[in-house]
Order: structure tokens, then C-alpha cells, then sequence
């Protein structure tokens, strides 16, 4: 049994990590650290409640720690937890910049320990489908590939979201899922440009961005925003036999906000009238059907890293994986700021 330090527990802890740690087998979620209040308590009795950082990291039992605090604080507490010997699963983005990765990438090599970025939404249920229909070459040669995540958002709830020196701001956040995505499914990309830009009231950090990467023969459009009353299609991809179009989104982190552990065996799947439409030509014809998707679900990210931590298999999300991103989503914010397009130059990365 590896037992699991959570540090903090606003919504990414409560809602994601928490309830994840809590089903699946091998793994206990054994304490938190909340300075001050007792939520984590409150929904997990039993659990072990440390004030600081320096408490938690002080405990030997714990075989991991889960940092979950605000995104400004990611390389800090990852650094200290990285210097005191843990395994570390840290919430996206791992840092700020790509030097910060960079820095815990080579810390973590020297400790000899597991760090590993939660990019979880690599097994979304619509992220999961594609990757199935794009194997068995459905769409035929694909041309463009947008995904999208919007949101209904005029104040952000908590104050750093909206400072960008504290790591706030839409690209980090679900940009980072997005870029993660397409580089999974596509590799790293030739150039970029990108539209950043706030839309809402008052003075803050980007709450939209259109991020476009090029590929030889493949545009990747990459887009969110917090004023979308009515959601856009989460994917939509053009080939040259047809389209696939995925209008719901994976229904994994609503269902998350009303549990403390996943005891439904339905996990994850999906009703029908949410399945994914694939319209291709047949004989000249454009024949329409659903594609039933293939059912999401959070719990392999952390049973790979259970896996990982046993020696059984290698970290389910490499840590350069969190560099790339942030590189990537450093181009963009060039991009943006100087108009124009961005060659990617990937001869930095991480050895």
C-alpha cells in the first residue's frame, strides 16, 4: 500500500485527486495538508491533517505526495517535497515556465524519485475515441483538428486566477490540457501563432485564447474562453474521407463533484445521445452515424503511477511532457504579443 500526502484541498484536490486516490487499489490517501481548515477531514475521516508543508514532508510514511495548490506555488512546493526524497504528482501546469520544469526535471533525475505531471485529460472519454478513430484511419488523411473548451465564467472565484505573475490565466489552465492532447496524438508541432486576449471586465490576465499549430498537411486549432453560454463542439476533425464531430463533454469531472471515491461500475460511460457523430462519403454519398465513445476514466492515470512507484511500468505522463506544454504555451503568448508566427525550436528540451 503506497500511502499519499494531497497538498491542499480547493477544487482541484476535492474534486479530482481526493476522490481518484480513494479508488484505486494500492494507493491510500493518508493525510493532507490544509493550514488552516478541515475540509479534507470532514469527507475522508480518519485522515491525518498537517498545517505545513514542512510537517507532511516530515512524514516517512508517505510513499507520494499530490500537490494541488495554487498554480504559482507548483514549483516551489514541488521543489521542497523533490529535495525531501517524495515521489511527486504535481496538477497542471508543473510550473510557470519551462525553466521551472526544466529545474524539477533534473531535480527529481538527481533524487531518483517519480515526478509526474497530472495531465489527466489524456483519458477523457472523447480523447480516448478519437485516438481510436484516427487508428483506424475513419477520417482518412486528417486536414484540421480543432478542439474546445468553453466555459460560462464573468468573475473568476478565486483571486489568482486572474494574475498571470501567479500563474492565473486561461492558457495555463485548460490550455495546458489541450496542447497536452494534441501532442500526444500529433507530436510536436512545426510553428505556432496564437490570439490571446481578456474579454471579460476590469483588468486581468487572458480569459480566451486561439492557438493554431502547424503540422506538414495538419492545422491543430486549439481555443477557450469563459463567455460561452452556449459550448461549441468540444472536437471537430476534417479528413479527407469525412468528419467526426463531439459535441458533450467527458462527463467525468461533474460526477467527481458529487463523490468522495467511484463506486458506480457504469464509470465513465456515456448515453448514447451523447456519442460522437462520423459523417463519411461513401460511393458519393455522405453517410452519417453516431460512434459510441469509449468510456473515460481518471483512475489509470494514477494506477500507472501506482505501477510506476511498484516498478512495473514507466510513469503513465513523463515529466517532459509538462515542458513541452510549457514551451509550447510560451510560443503562444510570443506569438500573441508580436502578431505574428512562432518556429518551434524544440533543441532545448530536457535530456
Amino acid at each position: 500500500m503506497i500511502r499519499v500526502g494531497l497538498v491542499g484541498f480547493g477544487f482541484g484536490g476535492r474534486v479530482f485527486h481526493a476522490p481518484l486516490l480513494s479508488s484505486v487499489e494500492g494507493l491510500e490517501l493518508a493525510a493532507v495538508m490544509e493550514r488552516s481548515s478541515n475540509n479534507c477531514a470532514a469527507r475522508y475521516p480518519g485522515i491525518t491533517t498537517y498545517r505545513s508543508l514542512e510537517e507532511m514532508l516530515a512524514d516517512s510514511s508517505l510513499g507520494l505526495i499530490v500537490v494541488t495548490t495554487p498554480n504559482g506555488t507548483h514549483f516551489d512546493v514541488t521543489r521542497k517535497a523533490l529535495e525531501a526524497g517524495k515521489n511527486v504528482v504535481v496538477d497542471k501546469p508543473m510550473g510557470v515556465t519551462s525553466a521551472q520544469i526544466a529545474q524539477l526535471i533534473n531535480l527529481a533525475k538527481a533524487q531518483g524519485v517519480l515526478l509526474s505531471p497530472f495531465h489527466n485529460r489524456r483519458w477523457d472519454n472523447e480523447f480516448q475515441t478519437i485516438q481510436k478513430l484516427l487508428l483506424e484511419g475513419s477520417l482518412g488523411c486528417l486536414v484540421h483538428f480543432e478542439s474546445t473548451i468553453d466555459r460560462w465564467r464573468t468573475t473568476n472565484r478565486v483571486a489568482w486566477k486572474d494574475d498571470s505573475a501567479l500563474g492565473g490565466g486561461l492558457l495555463l489552465d485548460l490550455g495546458t490540457h489541450l496542447a497536452d492532447q494534441a501532442i500526444v496524438l500529433f507530436g510536436k508541432p512545426e510553428a505556432v501563432s496564437a490570439e490571446l486576449v481578456r474579454e471579460r471586465d476590469g483588468e486581468g490576465s487572458e480569459d480566451s485564447f486561439t492557438v493554431r499549430l502547424r503540422y506538414p498537411g495538419l492545422w491543430v486549432t486549439l481555443s477557450a474562453n469563459y463567455l460561452s453560454s452556449l459550448e461549441r463542439p468540444r472536437f471537430h476533425l476534417r479528413g479527407t474521407k469525412g468528419n467526426f464531430v463531439k459535441i458533450a463533454p467527458d462527463p467525468q469531472e461533474a460526477a467527481l463533484g458529487k463523490v468522495t471515491r467511484i463506486a458506480d461500475p457504469a464509470w465513465g460511460q456515456e448515453t448514447a445521445a451523447n456519442w460522437g457523430t462520423l459523417a463519411v462519403d461513401v460511393d458519393g454519398g455522405i453517410v452519417t452515424r453516431p460512434v459510441e465513445s469509449v468510456p473515460g476514466d481518471y483512475r489509470h492515470y494514477y494506477a500507472g503511477v501506482r505501477d510506476a512507484l511498484l516498478g512495473k511500468a514507466a510513469s503513465p505522463v513523463p515529466t517532459l511532457a509538462a515542458w513541452q506544454v510549457a514551451r509550447l504555451m510560451e510560443w503562444a503568448r510570443e506569438s500573441s504579443e508580436q502578431r505574428r508566427e512562432i518556429a518551434c525550436d524544440w533543441s532545448g528540451e530536457p535530456k
